[in-house]
């Protein structure tokens, strides 16, 4: 199969401007994010997919390879779809699985697309997959900047949310868990998705995958053990340098 990594990334973030270009252990965030993903030996290439000249520039000056998309995406999974009909006119190939990094994720390594990818590759009814990871502390569980999720029986994502969910009490058992924004498509849904209609929680939450579930399709998630910490903050990014440069 021909699998190809898409990593979306902006300046114009709100809550951090500029962060794809931040530094954590003296090389831009974005430049540790392309490293770790295309060292993935499942992948058959990865791309960065940006609005901006600038993370164009700093991608192709460390031998990488960039697409110019437009500046009015609202979801970063718009902008792939965008990033990957360029690429396929532009290569004339056609890939069959797009596997989405955010570019805010200097953590991820290549074992944890393996394991993202892994499902779909012998499981034909799987569109769309997330990893989830746990979430260990109180603070991460009511920082709005962690997506939590909860699961069905079969491990498919029933809701996503910015607030803490679901409810924990004395007696609860239930674990917390985290959207991991490594998130492989097939090639048509991602397609499909971007023709979707935007939805009202996808909207209310800021949330991608909330598009998928109310429009009625399933997202996979599968558990993993890998920490990552996401970057949406001067203070994340302080927390994020402080993790890498211990491991």
């Amino acid at each position: 199969m021909k699998i190809l990594a898409i990593i979306p990334a902006r300046m114009g973030s709100s809550r951090f401007p500029g962060k794809p270009m931040a530094k954590i252990l003296g090389l831009p965030m974005i430049g540790h994010v392309y490293k770790n993903v295309s060292s993935c030996k499942d992948l058959t290439k990865t791309i960065v997919a940006t609005c901006d000249e600038e993370i164009i520039e700093y991608i192709e000056s460390i031998g990488g390879q960039a697409v110019l998309t437009s500046k009015e995406h609202e979801r970063a999974s718009d902008r792939c779809t965008e990033a990957l009909h360029v690429l396929e006119n532009q290569d004339k190939i056609k890939y069959d699985i797009i596997v989405m990094v955010q570019g805010d994720e200097p953590m991820t390594i290549p074992e944890m697309i393996s394991q993202a990818i892994r499902p779909m590759l012998s499981d034909s009814s799987i569109d769309v997959i997330n990893l989830l990871g746990d979430i260990n502390d109180e603070d991460e569980f009511k920082d709005r900047n962690c997506i939590k999720v909860v699961c069905d029986l079969y491990d498919n994502a029933m809701f996503f949310s910015r607030e803490p969910i679901p409810t924990l009490t004395n007696t609860s058992n239930i674990p917390m868990k985290k959207q991991v924004c490594i998130i492989p498509f097939k090639r048509d849904f991602l397609i499909k998705y971007s023709s979707l209609k935007s939805s009202p929680m996808e909207i209310i939450e800021s949330i991608d995958m909330m598009r998928v579930l109310e429009h009625g399709y399933k997202v996979k998630m599968v558990p993993t053990t890998y920490i990552t910490s996401p970057v949406d903050t001067l203070e994340d990014l302080q927390k994020v340098e402080k993790l890498m440069s211990n491991s």
